[in-house]
């Protein structure tokens, strides 16, 4: 509920930023303005009302948490140092996966071989690390602003790029619950810059979703990965086909 109520809260200053009223809410959502400071007091909003709001407002929801960010000061990123302290132990990556996909400290030693001394230490660490507060009965808070993300390249992503690579693509992606959509095609800068926005966009509506999971029980949600990736890319496969006019191959 804290982060519900932190994005309501910067979108309430959007609004003001924007000198967007509640009137003018109700009239772009097609709803009354009581309904709509109801929806404001009682914190009630889907993404979709969220990205309607955003865009009259002159901005999308990766802004609106960008200002949530802006407005709570919480870590955006760890060194390569602290990144390495995680990458280096396999208990604490594991560990902090799971703080960071808000499982409590019971579902962590149901779920993992931990000893609840040695899930006691790694918090501890985490905490250390500013990522998580420790506090009374092992629960856990976390202290990382939405847009937290592991250094580009940096010895967490090194990590994940190895099991993506071995692991993650070896699967068939024809259950139900699965999705695999690759696309190929050719794009001006613009319109690759627009894309890329739009990926970035995608990216924290995952986010919500997942925060807005927390709340229900620990045995309704299963632990999903979404690689979101564009990248100038030519298959290797074709190049015996290519003639020295073809642009050079980026790998």
């Amino acid at each position: 509920m804290a982060q519900v109520a932190a994005i309501v809260d910067a979108l309430k200053v959007a609004l003001k930023s924007s000198r967007m009223t509640y009137a003018g809410v109700a009239e772009g959502m097609g709803l009354s303005e009581s309904s709509v400071k109801r929806k404001f007091s009682r914190r009630e909003f889907t993404l979709a009302e969220l990205d309607l709001i955003c865009g009259l407002c002159n901005m999308d929801l990766s802004g609106l948490v960008h200002l949530m960010e802006n407005r709570n000061g919480r870590l955006q990123a760890l060194t390569a140092a602290q990144e390495r302290e995680i990458a280096d132990d396999l208990g604490l990556l594991v560990v902090t996966v799971c703080v960071l996909n808000r499982w409590s400290f019971d579902n962590i030693l149901d779920f993992y071989v931990f000893e609840e001394h040695q899930l006691v230490q790694m918090l501890a660490r985490l905490d250390r690390l500013k990522l998580i507060e420790l506090q009374p009965n092992n629960r856990i808070k976390l202290l990382l602003a939405p847009n937290f993300g592991w250094l580009p390249n940096g010895p967490i992503q090194q990590v994940f790029l190895k099991t993506i690579q071995q692991d993650f693509f070896a699967a068939r992606f024809n259950k139900e619950d699965h999705e695999l959509i690759v696309l190929n095609g050719m794009l001006c800068a613009a319109s690759n810059a627009e894309f890329r926005r739009k990926m970035e966009r995608l990216a924290r509506e995952f986010d919500l979703l997942n925060r807005e999971d927390t709340g229900k029980p620990f045995a309704q949600r299963r632990g999903y990965t979404a690689v979101i990736a564009l990248r100038d890319w030519h298959y290797k496969g074709f190049s015996a086909l290519r003639t020295d006019r073809g642009r050079p191959d980026d790998g």
